[in-house]
């Protein structure tokens, strides 16, 4: 049964956040991946994930998307509960967006297949309709030439810009972004980041799983630290970055300092 709320804790006006996460439990055989994480995030509101290799984000993303069952807990997404039984997993999967550091476009279709075909399988969209709105978004993210190429002829960063297009076509109300730019050459990251910047202005509501601690400074309105499956602290990006007060994410954070990637 599909369970529907009619508010969430810390959602403005007493609207449903974006996301809710409740107890989320995860494990893969023996090993505990997930342990018991919550987390609200608002309408509008860009979370950052950060912490070591392993500490949990992707597969927190993946959950979120239902790729992976969890074991325990519960995932509320505007009011719904998707975690409930019975819940049409692909209707909520069209509301939720996924990019992953992988790009996962279709080799063998053109840029403009790749962002156009899933609304029109999954939407219904008219391919008339469905390909005026791809090359308006592959404009807006200096794309628009590309349209014909096929991937193997885009750089990286094209290539994951393209991605994020094929995610935007389908009209998201939540866009989970999972290490994006940790595929790409250090040349490249800035235009990926660029257009994660615009969606940010623009209000897009993004939970994203990064390395680039400068980035999520300047972009997150919170930033949460996960180590071995917890969120052990989460605050501004002001509150995390300069006065952190686990000893855990002190550490952390000093490493990123001493490798110069903050």
């Amino acid at each position: 049964m599909t369970t529907t709320l009619s508010t969430a804790p810390g959602s403005p006006g007493g609207h449903p956040s974006a996301l809710e996460i409740r107890g989320l439990w995860k494990s893969f055989g023996d090993l505990q991946v997930l342990r018991g994480i919550d987390l609200t995030v608002a309408e509008h509101e860009v979370v950052c994930l950060i912490g070591s290799s392993g500490s949990g984000k992707s597969t927190l993303l993946r959950c979120v998307n239902l790729l992976e069952p969890i074991d325990a807990g519960r995932v509320v997404v505007e009011g719904e509960e998707i975690t409930a039984s019975g819940v049409d997993v692909n209707r909520i999967r069209r509301r939720i967006g996924i990019v992953f550091q992988s790009f996962n476009l279709f080799p063998h279709m053109s840029v403009m297949r790749n962002v156009s075909l899933a609304p029109r399988k999954a939407l219904g969209t008219s391919q008339a309709e469905a390909e005026a709105e791809a090359v308006e978004l592959l404009d807006r993210f200096g794309l628009a030439d590309k349209r014909a190429e096929f991937p193997d002829r885009l750089s990286g960063g094209q290539q994951q810009r393209v991605a994020i297009v094929r995610a935007l076509a389908m009209h998201p109300d939540l866009l989970l972004l999972d290490e994006i730019t940790s595929a790409l050459d250090p040349e490249l990251v800035a235009e990926v980041l660029d257009v994660i910047r615009e969606l940010a202005r623009g209000g897009m509501t993004m939970v994203i799983a990064t390395h680039e601690m400068g980035f999520a400074r300047d972009i997150a309105n919170r930033v949460c630290f996960l180590d071995q499956g917890q969120i052990l602290e989460q605050g501004t990006p002001a509150e995390i970055f300069t006065a952190p007060k686990a000893p855990r994410t002190q550490q952390f954070l000093q490493r990123v300092l001493d490798a110069g990637r903050l």
